[in-house]
């Protein structure tokens, strides 16, 4: 085989690679702006997810196949990345999570509306679609329910706590008569050409037949044939399940793109937390007046002048924030993504988080902040929150992986946990290096938002490996951050849904710092920070290791 022969091998397999993806996600699709798959949705079966693993299976053998011999540096970069999402991917759905999908966080109770809200609507076509994509959420929601009913006969369940909640929720949302359903609300308006009133009533009359029917019969299998079976708190952990050690080992490595073990995790967790304690100390004078641990905590947690009362000044000191870090840009970043961030608040998911832009231009950028409950915010972590979801984090990270050219569309487009979300946790410490937060208060919002992140690698841990209970976790979590019980208690239950995901913050800023540091070394008074940021961001999303050697090859002694 030529060098030519195993590029455009490899230029043939990550397109058909892409174009499958797409046709298995075609929510992601129509929320990248790719509207080819508008009126379709997620097949969740067992019998998709089974296809699925072949076919990742098989894209994995067929890229190691190709001769690495035979192509440039980017292009071997390529086909590691491909092998690496496929064989991720086919290990991942084989932990079979739709059997414990019950999820009061992320359930698509929760995230349906919030999605709905994010879909591009360019032509009549694609909003007349939308009667089809509801109808396919219907259906999709019905193929969970049989998930569950699996979960059962193997005896894996989710959380009871999560079986609860979830069926709360859906049957709030059923209350509600349909001119008020939330799902109806969400849809952005059509195109001009349609007549609107009319269309949103097929709409309704599809949430109506279809959509809420399926809800109702996904919260009584969930309330009279899971919950019987369900986890209680303390067993909640993948460790308490039959293939539970197993199933959290892969979900680490998926969520941290490393080889830690869950022990070796859970130490980093411990010394992050002692290191965090001294921090606190040093700036507890200028903050409490107090260097006291206890008492630091303590008045970050009730001083109501440290707290927000309304939710709209959640959304415009976000915007306040950001707008500071844009400014600064152009002195820590080669480049700079083009597309737009804005700040959008939400009543619903989880406490913050981001959407990247649409690829054709149709929306930029949302940094999603709930107001709910505006008290819950300290005004202490608002900052490094709009740092790490807006800018300088994840909207250059993500937007600059969008708009790169040259690179297959995959690369661009899909992420990995770690890297993501390491970066946006580095970004809040390198936005006190650029100066950007306001003041102590804010400074020490920084170390709160440091000290979530490091009792997650421990309670994650802790519940999934080593037998903790939720409310072990809790009472973890409460007394080594400044963070309420009533903040807490929905970041322990996010962790039980979803084992392994929080991990992969912390674990990822300390390696970039790693690879920042030994960067330095290397390189001595040669060091610019702007081509370290240009090192780690210009490649797209990379598992840890691959990030490491590409930054080391870039910036060499």
């Amino acid at each position: 085989m030529t060098a030519d022969d195993a590029a455009r091998d490899l230029d043939d397999l990550t397109t058909a690679f892409w174009d499958h993806y797409l046709e298995s996600n075609p929510t992601e699709a129509h929320l990248l702006g790719i509207y080819r798959y508008a009126g379709f949705v997620e097949d969740s079966s067992r019998a998709a997810e089974d296809r699925t693993i072949e076919t990742m299976r098989t894209f994995a053998s067929d890229a190691e196949a190709i001769d690495p011999g035979g192509l440039d540096d980017q292009q071997r970069l390529s086909r590691e990345l491909l092998v690496h999402h496929a064989d991720d991917t086919a290990a991942v759905l084989g932990v079979r999570l739709p059997e414990l999908g019950a999820d009061p966080i992320f359930g698509p109770q929760e995230e349906l509306p919030i999605v709905l809200g994010m879909l591009g609507l360019p032509d009549a076509g694609v909003a007349e679609a939308m009667a089809d994509k509801l109808h396919g959420f219907g259906r999709q929601v019905d193929q969970l329910t049989e998930r569950l009913r699996e979960g059962v006969a193997s005896g894996r369940t989710p959380a009871a706590f999560a079986v609860t909640d979830t069926v709360g929720q859906i049957d709030d949302w059923l209350a509600r008569p349909i001119n008020e359903d939330p799902l109806l609300a969400a849809v952005p308006a059509p195109p001009a050409t349609l007549d609107e009133a009319a269309w949103r009533e097929r709409l309704g009359q599809v949430v109506a037949d279809v959509v809420r029917p399926a809800f109702a019969a996904y919260a009584d299998v969930l309330r009279t044939e899971v919950l019987p079976h369900a986890r209680p708190d303390e067993e909640c952990g993948l460790g308490a399940l039959p293939d539970g050690e197993a199933s959290y080992a892969t979900m680490l490595r998926h969520s941290t793109t490393t080889d830690l073990t869950a022990q070796q995790i859970h130490d980093i967790g411990l010394e992050q937390v002692a290191k965090l304690a001294e921090e606190y100390r040093a700036l507890g004078p200028d903050v409490v007046g107090s260097d006291d641990l206890g008492t630091i905590f303590e008045r970050l947690r009730t001083d109501p002048a440290l707290h927000y009362e309304r939710g709209e000044e959640l959304v415009s000191d976000s915007v306040v924030a950001m707008d500071r870090a844009w400014a600064a840009m152009p002195d820590w970043f080669e480049t700079l993504p083009q597309a737009r961030c804005e700040v959008q608040g939400t009543d619903g998911g989880a406490k913050a988080f981001y959407f990247p832009p649409a690829s054709d231009g149709s929306r930029g950028g949302t940094f999603f902040i709930n107001t709910e409950e505006p008290e819950s915010w300290g005004r202490f972590e608002l900052e490094s929150m709009a740092f790490h979801e807006g800018i300088p984090g994840h909207h250059l990270q993500l937007t600059i992986a969008g708009e790169l050219s040259g690179l297959p569309d995959f690369r661009k487009h899909l992420h990995h946990n770690a890297y993501a979300e390491g970066w946006g946790l580095y970004t809040e410490r390198l936005a006190d290096e650029m100066g950007l937060y306001a003041g102590p208060v804010d400074r020490i919002g920084m170390l709160a938002a440091d000290s979530m992140r490091a009792c997650r690698l421990v309670v994650d841990t802790g519940l999934h490996a080593l037998g903790w209970s939720r409310q072990q976790a809790v009472d973890y979590m409460v007394d080594n951050s400044p963070l309420t019980p009533a903040m807490v208690r929905p970041e322990i239950d996010r962790y039980i849904c979803s084992p392994g995901q929080a991990t992969g913050y912390m674990v990822g800023r300390l390696e970039i710092l790693r690879m920042r540091a030994e960067a330095q070394g290397r390189q001595g008074a040669g060091f610019d920070v702007r081509r370290f940021h240009s090192a780690v961001l210009d490649s797209g999303s990379l598992p840890l290791d691959v990030l490491d050697r590409v930054v080391a090859a870039r910036l060499p002694a």
